[in-house]
This record gives structure tokens, sequence and C-alpha cells, in this order.
């Protein structure tokens, strides 16, 4: 099943075989929709231009918790394993959490710089990642959402988008059209994956399996990178000294110009 929202208030789920509408709920949210999150087989959870967060429960056609708890909208939602806790990143600079099962908000973190556009689990689900439109990343202890515990400042002029790729590495597009590959704790920038030349990342994706990363950008290409080999680097404590300011180490073999090949 394909779940879509749109500007026009409405959640499409439809089957991917046959591209049927399964269902459609016309005036889900009160303003733009922007982030949908499938939970398990029957949940999933919208978030608005608002700063509003429904839960839905297909079973019941409904939602099953609302709630309005942040100022600005709803730039992404990561969940648990467990699908118990939600979390939600918002442009007002919180990360809000809520108790899926128990279908409640529970708390509200500190205003960070910039607005957070990014969100997801490292560390085997103890430590929590968001990115910011200031190229920070903000990390948070899994039971410590008050405040941040650290925060890694990007040579990036934002973080757009965030997607994991083992317990300790993302990838973080930008507006600069680079794909960063960062290690979280220690806090390194690893290298270039990839690039669309000048035009911002809207979205990230990795495949099942982990092996391939797809980008989308302004430039209205999708392109898909290797990744295979950041799930074998292994970073250490100690950093070595490097030139300030030096070019990024490439990662795959396409980072520097892809032409138009499709891969």
């Amino acid at each position: 099943e394909l779940f879509t929202v749109s500007k026009d208030k409405s959640v499409h789920v439809l089957t991917v075989e046959e591209g049927r509408l399964e269902t459609r709920f016309p005036k889900a949210h009160g303003s733009a929709l922007n982030c949908v999150l499938p939970i398990d087989n029957h949940i999933f959870a919208t978030g608005d231009d608002g700063g509003a967060l429904k839960v839905w429960d297909l079973r019941k056609g409904d939602a099953i918790l609302e709630a309005r708890q942040q100022e600005e909208y709803i730039s992404a939602m990561a969940v648990d394993g467990n699908g118990k806790i939600l979390l939600t990143a918002s442009g007002d600079g919180t990360l809000g959490v809520f108790n899926v099962k128990r279908r409640r908000f529970e708390l509200l973190s500190e205003p960070q710089n910039g607005d957070l556009t990014s969100v997801v689990l490292l560390k085997r689900g103890k430590k929590v990642a968001c990115g910011s439109s200031e190229g920070t990343i903000y990390l948070f202890n899994w039971d410590g959402f008050g405040a941040a515990s650290d925060r890694f400042a990007l040579r990036a002029e934002s973080v757009d988008c965030m997607v994991p790729i083992t317990d300790s590495i993302v990838c973080v597009g930008s507006l600069d059209g680079v794909i960063r590959a960062v290690n979280v704790l220690p806090n390194r920038v690893l290298g270039c994956v990839g690039q669309h030349l000048g035009e911002p990342i809207e979205q990230l994706a990795v495949a099942p399996g982990g092996q391939l990363l797809a980008s989308c950008a302004h430039d209205q290409k999708v392109k898909f990178w290797d990744v295979s080999a950041l799930r074998g680097l292994v970073v250490d404590d100690y950093r070595k000294k490097k030139k300030k300011g030096g070019p990024l180490r490439a990662l795959s073999s396409k980072a520097a110009g892809s032409g138009e090949d499709f891969f």
C-alpha cells in the first residue's frame, strides 16, 4: 500500500500493484498536509502545516489521536521499533513526543536554532538525531527529550533531510545539493556520497537491504548511489588532523558528476 498526503488536505491509500484507490480521507486536516508515516498494518500518522498531528486507524476509518502542540509545520516523523512512541520534528524548532498506545501527548523539547527538518533513530534506538535548517544535527537521549544532549554543526547550508544507513551513520541532504555521509558519536563528516549539482536535495530513501540510496532534488531527477561501502566503515575516536575547508572525500564512484546516466 502507498500512502499519500497533499496540499488539498486529503489522505489517499492506494494499492501499489494496481494503483487502485482503497481509502480516502478528503478533509483529513484543517491545513495543508506535509508528511505521513505508516506505523503498522492499520495505523498511520499525518502532520500538517499548522503543527497538527493525527494518528489514524484504518479499521475504524477515523483518527484515534489528535493533537496540536507545535506552532509550525510538522516536517518529519519517526516511531520506535514497538510502534509506541511517535516523534515529530517541527518548523518551530521543537521535537514532539507522543504515546501512540496510550493516545496522548507526552512532552515537547526546548526549541533549537532553526527549523527542525528531519528526525531519525540511531544507536539501536537509544539516540535520536534531528536535522535543522541551520546545518546542525541535534542529538537527544531516548529517555531525555527535554533538551539536546549534543549538537554537531556540519559545514553545510542546511540539513533538509536525513536517512540512517547503519546504527551510527546517516546520509544528509542539503540546500547545496551535496549528500554527505555523517557518523554520529563520534561526530564526523565522512565524505560525499553524491550530489545534484547546485540543486537542493528534497528527499532521501534507502532501498531494502541498505545497498542503494535514492535521492531526488530540484533538478527533477531521481539518482541512485551505492552506499554499501558505508557499512564497513569504522570511525575511530581519534581525530586525525586535516586541512580545514578541504574538499569532501568521495564515497561513491558517481559522486563527482553523474551526467545523464540514470544510475
